[in-house]
């Protein structure tokens, strides 16, 4: 890098420093632009704290890849924030496929209920009744509270989100999970 070059962009000598591993350079380019990253991921991702671990993440590379910076190539702030951009566009991605995934398997979870064969009380003995009940009594609340408002209150996940004033991922997560543990209780007797 030219003495030009360090002059107009202090970050460029502070790289070069942090690629010698120079504790004191990383503490001042740290200070000098996380606020920077940080109201950009945070523009990017809607998400306090997934904004937070993308600057993390961005310091992180930073520290391991610092020697790679070519101010030739541009100036070291667009390549930092560069970095930030591919870290949110990974975390949107990322966000996309986990939503995708967990709606796929509770629309599975969906199926697999309305085509099973519905049960009643009188169907079951009392000794499986209260095994039901215990395997019922022993989930989380907030679970049981749900798995009650959607099989036995005939409430879509909508509907629960609605009253409960939860996300509609939150509902159908915590559905899901209370039934995967009552599958996981009560698998002696499916």
């Amino acid at each position: 890098m030219s003495d030009r070059s360090t002059v107009e962009h202090p970050e460029a000598d502070l790289l070069r420093r942090v690629a010698r591993r120079d504790h004191g350079a990383f503490a001042e380019l740290y200070d000098r632009v996380a606020g920077l990253l940080f109201s950009n991921a945070l523009h990017m991702l809607s998400d306090r704290r997934e904004a937070e671990e993308v600057v993390q993440d961005v310091f992180l590379q930073i520290w391991n890849k610092a020697e790679t910076f070519d101010g030739a190539l541009g100036n070291p702030l667009s390549w930092i924030l560069g970095i930030t951009r591919n870290r949110c566009i990974d975390r949107l991605r990322s966000r996309q496929r986990r939503s995708r995934v967990f709606d796929d398997a509770v629309d599975q979870s969906e199926v697999e209920v309305t085509t099973a064969a519905p049960l009643t009380a009188t169907d079951l003995s009392p000794e499986e009744q209260a095994v039901v009940r215990k395997a019922v009594a022993d989930l989380p609340s907030d679970q049981q509270q749900a798995i009650a408002m959607a099989f036995f209150g005939g409430m879509s996940h909508q509907e629960i989100a609605n009253v409960l004033k939860e996300p509609l991922g939150t509902i159908k997560a915590r559905i899901r999970r209370g039934m995967l543990k009552l599958r996981e209780s009560l698998q002696a007797y499916l």
